[in-house]
């Protein structure tokens, strides 16, 4: 037999006797019983003694906080079925998880490599929630019970949370076009980033925790000058290839974590080591200029030796002669 139809049933034949209790207690205060009698006395000639102890079961499980069966209110409302129930707390372990990896992740920057599988997972926990499957009127019920039931609306908050964050960082350009894992470009990135750190330690001189201080660094510079530039080239070309796809979205950057990480491999060779990466393209820029400088030192000398040179003739003015012959003419006088 149905335990809970039993329990209905038990409730409904007790009911009224155990309603009985509390009017002989108050007849009795009011002394309408006989007061010799004591209430023992009077329960047991108005029940049996099973329906007694039947009564003091019940006022025992009453004052226990205990169910008298399906009609009772659930202790904690609402009640979530169970099929939601499950589909919330798999949406808060994943959540949970990837909110952990960020924060791990945040420096040096390291999401979208460490995070994107659980991202995935969270996203397809959301969608197992406002997705309908089928026809069914629970998936629907679960739906407006975890996204549309109060004012807050906790889950959206945090899907939509998540989606924002990853938009921001880019991390679909370091994913293949599925984001199910990283790009052959990006992995390819990462493998040179990887060795150019390893070159900086490899090459250090002193202690790496007296990188601030003025030491000597010409070894870095000078063993790690091929790995730095084949990291820039490379992440040169990525950038190229990130505008040429995407001409239609101005502004638009490769992932958060290939950034960063070519960021501090530039900060460390320039500011740290003081390095630089002489251009390939530095002696023609010179000829040329030098070309350009002296083109107006060859204009002057060349139109200076190949002018006409005329001597000069003295003329003197007619007021200067006469004076000149009047000077004479005291002279030779005297």
């Amino acid at each position: 037999m149905d335990p809970d139809a039993t329990v209905v049933r038990l409730r409904w034949l007790l009911l009224p006797r155990l309603l009985l209790v509390p009017l002989l207690w108050w007849a009795l205060a009011l002394g309408t019983l006989p007061s010799g009698s004591s209430s023992h006395r009077v329960l047991y000639d108005l029940l049996s003694e099973q329906q007694l102890l039947e009564v003091e079961d019940l006022s025992l499980t009453l004052l226990q906080g205990g169910r008298l069966g399906p009609l009772s209110l659930p202790p904690d409302l609402p009640e979530l079925d169970p099929e939601c129930r499950e589909l919330l707390l798999d949406f808060a372990n994943s959540s949970a998880e990837l909110t952990g990896c960020l924060v791990r992740g945040a420096r040096p920057v390291r999401l979208c490599q460490t995070c994107y599988p659980l991202f995935q997972q969270v996203a397809s926990k959301m969608d197992n929630i406002s997705r309908a499957v089928g026809n069914s009127s629970e998936s629907h019920s679960c739906a407006r019970s975890l996204l549309m039931a109060d004012r807050m609306q906790i889950v959206v908050i945090l899907s939509e949370f998540f989606n924002s964050t990853w938009q921001k960082a880019n991390c679909a350009n370091c994913l293949t076009n599925k984001s199910e894992e990283l790009s052959n470009s990006t992995l390819y990135f990462l493998s040179l980033f990887n060795h150019t750190l390893t070159c900086f330690e490899q090459n250090l001189q002193g202690s790496i925790h007296s990188l601030l201080q003025l030491r000597n660094y010409s070894e870095v510079c000078k063993n790690c000058r091929e790995a730095y530039k084949t990291l820039s080239n490379l992440y040169n070309e990525m950038k190229k290839m990130n505008e040429h796809e995407n001409k239609a979205e101005p502004g638009t950057h490769l992932c958060i974590d290939v950034e960063d990480a070519m960021n501090i491999t530039r900060k460390l060779w320039s500011r740290t080591f003081n390095c630089s990466v002489p251009c390939s393209d530095t002696v023609p820029v010179i000829a040329v200029s030098v070309f350009i400088l002296f083109l107006p030192v060859v204009f002057y000398l060349s139109s200076f030796l190949h002018s006409e040179q005329k001597k000069r003739k003295l003329i003197l003015p007619k007021r200067l002669k006469s004076s000149t012959s009047f000077a004479n003419i005291q002279e030779n006088s005297n």
